[in-house]
């Protein structure tokens, strides 16, 4: 497979370099005299401003140390980990990032009638799926399945609805629209500002081939943390939380989320992570590493500090990986 001319392939025979121009912090969040499980009456400082990884063995504490005491000192800290969003099955891009409040508002001025005409739960939407576009049978000993509506053939909305247009496309059309076409199609029509920075920011993260209807219920653990991240990247002064958020992921998609998260960064943010990953461990601007050893052998903060400085410690454990290969 090294050899294999494949993405998969060519990743393999890839590692990213070791950051050597780390960040200087800000400011620094205490975490002080922890003791929950395992931790050993800990006393540590976060730095702000800067992507810092909490790395160690299994069970060395690291979940510990930042889920059930930094959160809990630190409650205004934002967790962006791989869970469901959405809590509606008619969930979607466009709803959750609220796309979809300016696109009924366009339509709806365009057409000269009501905005609520365009949604899925109201008197636009097709009364035999209910605005879902499937319809869900329930048959005795099996699992329910679902159809595409035979009335609406899965458009959602009534025909008076779709007969109205913007730009000779429908509400549905512009649902099917994968955010790359959307970002075409609205950049130069009449559409708020804050649009086009909603459909840029989802391109950013790497989901420019969603489309804006797509049921989130669908999303895989990546895809949801990455639609959470581009709710985020517009803001500024935030602490964000990810626990191991390279689980699930191609190595191919690990410079893209690096490249996220340092936009975080850049944009005046702090970013905590817990990884095991080790491409994110070398381009981390702050490590702290958690060990020595998992269960009660662990608890302990083995090192602070660099990467570089990482590649050193002789009493860590991810230190004798760090640079390719674990040293004897």
């Amino acid at each position: 497979l090294m050899n294999a001319d494949t993405l998969t392939g060519r990743h393999m025979k890839q590692s990213m370099p070791i950051k050597s121009s780390c960040r200087a912090a800000k400011g620094k969040l205490s975490i002080t005299n922890a003791r929950a499980n395992n931790l050993q009456n800990v006393s540590v400082d976060l730095p702000t401003g800067v992507l810092t990884v909490v790395t160690g063995v299994a069970g060395s504490g690291k979940s510990t140390l930042i889920h059930q005491t930094f959160l809990r000192q630190h409650p205004d800290a934002i967790v962006i980990d791989q869970s469901p969003v959405g809590i509606s099955s008619r969930s979607n891009p466009a709803t959750y990032t609220g796309i979809m409040d300016e696109v009924r508002k366009t339509f709806a001025n365009v057409n000269k009638v009501s905005p609520s005409l365009f949604s899925f739960n109201s008197k636009g939407a097709c009364e035999n799926c209910q605005g879902l576009g499937v319809v869900y049978t329930e048959l005795a000993y099996m699992d329910e399945f679902k159809m595409p509506c035979e009335i609406c053939g899965g458009k959602r909305f009534k025909d008076e609805v779709l007969a109205y247009k913007f730009h000779d496309k429908s509400i549905s059309d512009v649902l099917n629209m994968p955010v790359r076409e959307a970002l075409d199609f609205f950049d130069t029509k009449e559409m708020a500002k804050d649009v086009m920075r909603k459909l840029q920011a989802l391109s950013d993260v790497g989901l420019d081939y969603l489309t804006l209807g797509q049921p989130l219920s669908t999303l895989s653990g990546g895809e949801c943390q990455r639609i959470k991240l581009a709710s985020e990247l517009h803001k500024k002064g935030s602490v964000y939380v990810m626990d191991e958020p390279t689980t699930g992921l191609h190595m191919s998609d690990i410079g893209h989320l690096l490249a996220i998260m340092n936009r975080l960064v850049e944009g005046g943010n702090t970013v905590v992570v817990i990884e095991h990953n080790l491409d994110v461990i070398r381009n981390a601007d702050w490590i702290i590493d958690m060990g020595p050893e998992g269960g009660s052998k662990g608890g302990k903060v083995m090192f602070e500090g660099t990467p570089t400085q990482l590649l050193t410690a002789k009493q860590s454990l991810t230190s004798a990986y760090l640079d390719g290969g674990a040293r004897v």
